[in-house]
């Protein structure tokens, strides 16, 4: 009888031990989640960035397309949502010959400049000669 009752004693003892080291395991995993999530959300913008890779019309002239690029470098001015541009390619891997970038400070920001006044004065200069372009929206 005493060996059943040391033997029972010993397995509670060590389903005890591997319970505590369980859950102290399953914390530290928590807490490093938790840490990882806010060095994440603490370092991630919540601006989105618009960019925008664009074919031109055969035809279309040098100087039209510097007016639709300088244009895109008037955009900030002509629309406060807009917080940067971009439209100097380093490196372009797609099918498209220009790519420009915009940052808008939130998705708000991006949704109303969709048909605002600066929208519709950029497009008098770069809708007619756009043959084609693709456009993708990232945020955090």
């Amino acid at each position: 009888m005493k060996k059943l009752i040391l033997a029972l004693a010993a397995t509670g003892l060590l389903a005890l031990s591997a319970t505590s080291a369980f859950a102290q395991t399953e914390a530290k995993e928590k807490k490093k989640k938790k840490a990882d999530a806010g060095m994440s959300s603490a370092t991630a913008p919540k601006s989105v960035i618009h960019v925008v890779t664009v074919n031109f019309k055969e035809g279309t002239t040098p100087a039209q397309i510097k007016a639709a690029v300088d244009g895109v470098h008037k955009l900030p001015a002509a629309f406060p949502g807009i917080t940067r541009v971009w439209t100097r390619a380093i490196k372009n891997q797609t099918e498209m010959a220009h790519i420009f970038v915009m940052e808008f400070a939130s998705e708000q920001a991006l949704k109303d400049y969709s048909d605002s006044p600066a929208q519709k004065e950029w497009y008098k200069v770069y809708a007619d000669i756009r043959a084609r372009s693709v456009t993708s929206d990232i945020t955090n």
